[in-house]
């Protein structure tokens, strides 16, 4: 690794801590939240797409759960990751009885589903990605957690599915350093603003 690149995981690194430390301590995560996913689905981005996937929120994340109920009854297809072998797998989410608290009592699709055909989605049939992340640029960069499922499940959908981070106001920084296998978002949205993102790769 050169110095440069150094540096840059080291930037990254103060941006995942400072936004994480914002995010624990943001106040009434569930009412901003709904602040944030109810415009995000009046987006005509979202309204034409037929196939949404859709993160299930842990810890201190924008809570998507409480959305998840309508989007299934909206008639879309909506799909939801689960991690197995460092991998994120796609899952159809037909119901809220489908999913169960798993390790770490994180909401996911209940195992003995999870095999079934009629319950697989390929990357490339997603439309829309909403994203989960530490911390957003203004202009699309992410910030995850640093163990890269999302980069590698986003590396591999089409050209053309729109990847929308989701957001706390307090997340949002000027700019994130990116690094050749960073994958930009098409928008962030927050309570405050949808910015758009300028390319979907550094």
């Amino acid at each position: 690794m050169t110095s440069d690149d150094e540096s840059l995981v080291a930037r990254k690194q103060d941006i995942r801590a400072a936004a994480q430390a914002a995010r624990r301590e943001q106040p009434d995560k569930v009412g901003l939240s709904k602040l944030i996913v109810s415009p995000l689905t009046q987006l005509p981005v979202y309204q034409e797409a037929a196939c949404v996937m859709w993160y299930i929120d842990v810890r201190s994340e924008v809570r998507t759960r409480h959305a998840l109920p309508l989007a299934i009854d909206s008639g879309k297809r909506i799909v939801v990751p689960f991690c197995l072998d460092g991998e994120l797998e796609l899952f159809r989410l037909e119901s809220m009885d489908e999913l169960a608290e798993g390790m770490y009592e994180i909401l996911e699709p209940r195992e003995e589903l999870r095999d079934l055909v009629s319950k697989r989605v390929r990357s490339n049939d997603l439309d829309v990605v909403l994203v989960p992340g530490v911390a957003f640029g203004r202009h699309g960069g992410r910030v995850g957690h640093g163990k890269g499922y999302y980069d590698k499940l986003l590396g591999n959908v089409r050209s053309d599915t729109r990847l929308i981070g989701l957001a706390f106001e307090c997340q949002m920084v000027d700019a994130v350093p990116v690094q050749t296998h960073d994958i930009r978002m098409d928008m962030v949205v927050t309570e405050d603003h949808v910015y758009p993102g300028i390319g979907r790769r550094s």
